[in-house]
């Protein structure tokens, strides 16, 4: 059992944080912690991991005991053995440079038996849905295969408790469905879930409560048939997901629809001697929104990188307004915003990012505005960008894009780890970007994202 009785914990030099939180999760039980972005679920996960106060530093006060134990009596290797953790980003927990090293690497660090660490590691990489990549470097993966990689490692370790932060954030629905799957047997185990999540709906039959935490405290509580009753503005008003599947039915994209625009011919690229894709042809039409859907590791984001001239094609042919493009002239022309935002801001402030790409007249400036009391940024203006949240640098990257004035626009993965509320906000500023004749193309596996704002979707296959 975990208990939290009137918990806070406020980071050093910084307000946020949570504050009075009470709470109790039984052996077995699986709590799901939900609400907007920002509200305080990572601060908790940190808090029941035992890494805020001792790696997130800070100041802690109350008490939070696991199994009759104060946790910050515990040792870190202790605190390791019993819970397991799946972190928000996925490449910050890694320690190895090949996949099978990674899930091996904490039962190697507890001394296990190489026979049983080897039994581990196969049931793990197995369960995953793995075995193909299981010599690949993790710097290959992409980022869906890169998270089940994480939930292997910890699966590996077997320890009683389990606490994953979005877990799925980067995950397609049939990565989803198997881990729904892990969990839901993890659980008839006998194993504690604790799960910070806003995708909601793969939760179903494996969740028993559902915790809404906001503004760093705890709001409400409510069962998998509360959360059902709930009414579509009542979610919008929480800034809440659907808590049912949802499908996105949209048209393939017409033949020939954006030969006068931006397509490739016969597009093939390889990374490392690997095949990532070969022989392929895409069409994306002006004004329109078009999702770039298929499995983790399909090559999405290649194709992406390749369109925008940021990664050169072994073969094929890129045209943009008629004309042949190289990938040199292509990068002037089409922004890409990359599913690994801490890599792509170059200035002190979010202000100034807007403007790096853009002249700074009245007209930009008000866009730029607008732009960011929209996304819900406009409080954290002069703030330095390596000091935004996950979804905050998300969105400020698709302002950037917006205000970039290049008329071909690719997303990857923009809404991944983020709440309905804030998803909506971008299916809405994408909405009127394509009103004003931008052409975008937005890899992503939201099914409500592409309900929200998408007119065509081109599902990538996998070329091996």
């Amino acid at each position: 059992m975990i208990v939290l009785k009137d918990v806070s914990f406020q980071y050093e030099g910084c307000e946020e944080g949570v504050h009075g939180i009470d709470l109790t999760v039984c052996d077995g039980e699986c709590v799901v912690l939900t609400g907007p972005s920002g509200g305080g679920k990572t601060t908790l996960t940190r808090l029941l991991n035992g890494l805020a106060p001792s790696y997130y530093q800070g100041t802690k006060k109350g008490d939070l005991w696991i199994n009759d134990t104060e946790i910050a009596s515990l040792p870190a290797w202790k605190i390791g053995q019993e819970i397991g953790s799946v972190f928000q980003d996925p490449k910050s927990q890694f320690f190895s440079s090949e996949l099978a090293g990674e899930v091996a690497f904490a039962c190697e660090n507890y001394g296990m038996a190489k026979q049983e660490i080897r039994k581990r590691t196969d049931e793990a990489i197995v369960s995953m849905g793995l075995e193909t990549l299981r010599v690949r470097p993790l710097d290959v993966l992409s980022s869906g295969e890169k998270q089940r990689v994480a939930v292997a490692s910890v699966y590996a370790l077997r320890p009683h408790t389990y606490v994953c932060d979005e877990p799925t954030a980067n995950l397609d629905s049939e990565g989803a469905t198997r881990l729904a799957g892990i969990l839901r047997k993890l659980k008839d185990e006998g194993n504690t879930l604790i799960i910070a999540e806003h995708r909601l709906a793969w939760l179903s039959g494996i969740a028993d409560r559902f915790v809404y935490v906001s503004e760093g405290t705890i709001q409400w509580e409510k069962t998998p048939a509360q959360m059902r009753e709930l009414s579509e503005e009542e979610r919008k008003r929480y800034g809440l997901r659907e808590v049912t599947e949802t499908e996105a039915s949209l048209p393939g994209v017409p033949a020939n629809a954006g030969e006068e625009n931006f397509f490739c011919r016969n597009l093939t690229c390889r990374r490392k001697k690997l095949l990532i894709f070969e022989n392929l042809n895409l069409s994306l039409p002006a004004g329109k929104i078009t999702a770039l859907t298929g499995r983790n590791g399909a090559g999405k984001t290649t194709l992406a990188m390749v369109l925008a001239g940021l990664q050169k094609q072994s073969g094929g042919e890129i045209y943009i307004g008629g004309k042949k493009l190289s990938a040199g002239k292509r990068r002037k022309v089409v922004w890409y915003s990359s599913n690994d935002t801490g890599t792509q801001f170059f200035t002190t402030s979010v202000t100034e990012e807007l403007l790096l790409h853009s002249d700074a007249s009245s007209g930009r400036l008000e866009h730029a505005r607008t732009l960011l009391k929209t996304l819900g940024l406009y409080a954290y203006k002069e703030t330095h960008p390596a000091a935004l949240s996950g979804g905050q640098k998300q969105r400020l990257s698709i302002a950037c894009g917006l205000l970039s004035g290049r008329e071909i626009l690719l997303f990857d993965e923009p809404t991944s780890g983020l709440d309905g509320g804030n998803m909506r906000k971008i299916a809405a500023v994408l909405t009127v970007a394509a009103a004003e004749g931008k052409t975008i193309g937005v890899i992503t596996h939201d099914k409500e994202l592409m309900q929200a704002c998408c007119n065509f979707r081109w599902e990538f296959e996998l070329s091996l």
